[in-house]
């Protein structure tokens, strides 16, 4: 069952008129599958790319080798072009695009530790980017970025 906040940003969404589409690498999914049990996700939900590979960074959603190389996978600036391409590829009003480690074994740093994760919004009113980390379990911290999403749409709604 979704959490509240993921219900009351799909109900905002569908009252403005607005639908979603997502680029999930760090939630593989999950965002997608949280907001499809809302009772207005047939208004709001486009679709969504799970891109948790390099390979489908690049092949399908066109990041730019250099820049997963120059900033890896999971990084501010490969999340921004994963949320510009999303929005093209469905001419989504909302767009979420997320990377980030929720796991150890990948880009993790003593700057970039397990939980770190990066989110890319694209909304009319604004563009949002920003990181957070999360403390937890895997499961843990891939459900506080869903609500940390859902809370930065409902703020972006309301300015």
């Amino acid at each position: 069952m979704p959490s509240e906040i993921v219900i009351k940003c799909s109900k905002a969404l569908a009252e403005k008129g607005w639908n979603i589409a997502f680029a999930e690498s760090a939630t593989a999914g999950r965002m997608s599958a949280e907001f499809s049990m809302t009772v207005d996700s047939g208004k709001v939900l486009r679709g969504g790319i799970v891109c948790y590979q390099v390979f489908v960074k690049e092949q399908l959603l066109k990041v730019p080798y250099s820049t997963i190389e120059n900033y890896t996978a999971e990084s501010a600036e490969v999340t921004q072009i994963l949320a510009q391409q999303v929005a093209q590829f469905f001419n989504s009003k909302v767009t979420v695009a997320i990377t980030g480690l929720t796991t150890a074994g990948g880009s993790e740093t003593a700057t970039k530790p397990v939980g770190t994760i990066f989110f890319s919004i694209i909304t009319p009113n604004e563009n949002i980017n920003c990181q957070e980390i999360f403390k937890g379990s895997p499961e843990e911290i891939v459900l506080q970025a869903i609500d940390k999403t859902a809370r930065l749409i409902i703020e972006s709604i309301t300015k």
